[in-house]
């Protein structure tokens, strides 16, 4: 069986809004794909403004946001259509919406962008608010990407998103665990900004930086990185924790921009070197003395797949590689559009499993009751 689908993926960096058109394959149970098209459509100022203010708006003015921004995925979709000629083959549109408020300890998440409004202006099928059931269920609803790298990219054991939020995912006991490490882009977007640039172009800022030790003993003693995992991060851990920390010490951008390049990678390293993913050590025989046990550990490279805008940054890519290659943790790049479009693509196959009405969150990552079908759908097409 093959579905027809476009993935949208709008990520806490502001970057733009990813757009995947995707073939994905099932046959007894085995998914592939194929990324027949793809772009990301940058925000211009006013919708950045608008998503990073969304937040600090009524109850009324905010409802009328999330009706809008629909209404401009929607518009968005019907121009991506047009430029790729894919009129009358989109059988479903799956849209992750851009996260505004995420309290899961109350069980609530929002994200902008209102599916009715989408099915509307494209007149295609259209699936949303992808977190919600597993909220209700008592999980952190994220990351919910594992489905699909359980799905897609089976051969890999390890993998690291380094989007607005750098994440992490991994399989264990055949099953798959994940969460949240640390803000990400977000911050080393937001630094850039500072000298008028969108981004730090491939690190360039940040290798000419020196490390700020006080603000990187700062940053790595943040609560957050103390608790267990299931846990998750809402945009505003980078916006109103972090940033200001950042602020207070009167960095320079250079400084400051490498400082949180090594933040990111030791908190990286400390995530994947307490998880002991360099092997399973129930494979290690029991009688095994502590020497024999260090030498079978030390031997085994695992593979981590890197995604996510980060993973185009070289600089944090080259300093990610050292620290982790000191733990036997081989970083994998892979094309530009997996890179990038990655997220979008998991999308589209959340939105076919939620049509076909399997399970398309995993609980073992969310820490939700159980696995469940995420999604509502509205129906663009008529009948």
């Amino acid at each position: 069986m093959v579905y027809r689908v476009i993935g949208l993926m709008s990520g806490s960096s502001l970057d733009g809004l990813d757009i995947a058109y995707v073939h994905l394959h099932e046959t007894s149970g085995k998914w592939t794909f194929e990324i027949i098209n793809a772009a990301c459509y940058p925000y211009n100022e006013e919708w950045k403004q608008k998503l990073q203010s969304a937040t600090s708006l009524s109850a009324l003015d905010y409802n009328l946001l999330h009706t809008a921004y629909g209404n401009y995925l929607g518009k968005q979709v019907n121009h991506f259509i047009n430029e790729n000629n894919l009129h009358y083959q989109v059988q479903l549109i799956a849209s992750h919406g851009h996260t505004t408020f995420h309290v899961p300890e109350k069980k609530m998440t929002a994200q902008l962008g209102d599916g009715a409004a989408i099915a509307a202006i494209t007149n295609i099928n259209v699936v949303n608010d992808l977190r919600a059931m597993d909220i209700a269920l008592g999980g952190q609803g994220a990351p919910i990407v594992p489905i699909g790298e359980k799905l897609l990219f089976s051969e890999y054991d390890l993998f690291l998103n380094l989007g607005g939020i750098a994440n992490i995912s991994f399989k264990k006991d055949n099953e798959f665990i994940g969460f949240d490490i640390c803000a990400a882009n977000r911050i080393l977007n937001m630094l850039a900004n500072e000298v008028n640039k969108d981004f730090d172009l491939n690190g360039e800022l940040a290798s000419h930086g020196n490390i700020n030790n006080e603000l990187l003993i700062k940053l790595n003693a943040l609560d957050y990185y103390k608790k267990p995992f299931p846990k998750s991060l809402a945009n505003n851990f980078g916006t109103e924790t972090v940033y200001p920390l950042i602020q207070d010490s009167r960095c320079g951008i250079e400084d400051a921009l490498r400082t949180y390049v090594e933040h990111i990678c030791i908190q990286i390293r400390k995530t994947v070197d307490s998880l002991q993913m360099t092997v399973d050590r129930k494979n290690i025989k029991e009688d095994s003395d502590k020497q024999t046990e260090n030498r079978q550990l030390s031997s085994v490279n695992r593979q981590l797949l890197t995604t996510g805008g980060g993973a185009l940054n070289i600089f944090l890519i080259n300093e990610l590689k050292n620290k982790l290659k000191e733990i036997n943790i081989d970083v994998i790049v892979p094309d530009e559009n997996i890179i990038q479009y990655k997220e979008a693509l998991i999308m589209a196959l959340i939105g076919i499993l939620r049509w076909r009405e399997e399970n398309n969150v995993l609980a073992s990552v969310t820490g939700a009751s159980r696995n469940s079908i995420g999604g509502a759908v509205w129906i663009g097409q008529q009948a």
